[in-house]
């Protein structure tokens, strides 16, 4: 039996169905830029879980219009064929970040700026914070987020409560931005 299999389905379009192991259920994953997945249990056929799927197409469809509107976000908020000039975006991360340190009064050690592909920021337990330069093309209130978020970590070296509360202290409701910012991807 194969491990893998892609069927089109109506509606649907593509659908990748994987045999997992660790599945015990059917389970519909739809992702940007992946499209859906399906991890089908061992004991169950491929067959049977097209079917499950194809009673789950209202479902899919929802969540495909979704996925569509975030990877249009994503794009037009993080266009890659843009190339980002290193040395622009170092020298405007690193003034912001001094001048947000400063008028909080946080400190750092280092700053190093980045082309990440999964992070937009990090604050090491050194205080080294190192920043993603496409945070740059964010709108600013989330460029300012990012760089709070980790001149918190300067004192908080985890997400904890405390963590939070400084952080909405710092921009309002730091949750409802970390939610904002998800929805440019990185």
């Amino acid at each position: 039996m194969a491990d893998s299999n892609t069927v089109l389905i109506d509606g649907v379009g593509p659908v990748l169905f994987e045999r997992s192991k660790r599945a015990k259920h059917v389970n519909i994953s739809v992702k940007p830029f992946k499209g859906v997945h399906v991890a089908v249990p061992d004991g169950l056929s491929f067959k049977k879980a097209e079917e499950f799927v194809q009673a789950k197409t209202d479902w899919i469809q929802r969540h495909l219009f979704r996925m569509k509107l975030y990877e249009e976000k994503s794009q037009l908020a993080l266009d890659t064929s843009v190339d980002i000039d290193r040395s622009r975006a170092k020298r405007k991360l690193t003034r912001r970040l001094k001048h947000l340190a400063g008028k909080h009064g946080y400190t750092y050690n280092r700053v190093f700026i980045r082309n990440q592909k999964t992070r937009w920021g990090s604050c090491s337990h050194k205080n080294n914070i190192s920043l993603n330069m496409k945070i740059i093309r964010l709108p600013e209130e989330l460029m300012d987020y990012v760089i709070m978020h980790e001149l918190a970590h300067t004192r908080f070296k985890n997400h904890n409560n405390n963590f939070w509360a400084e952080l909405n202290r710092l921009v309002g409701n730091g949750k409802g931005m970390a939610s904002r910012l998800r929805e440019y991807g990185v």
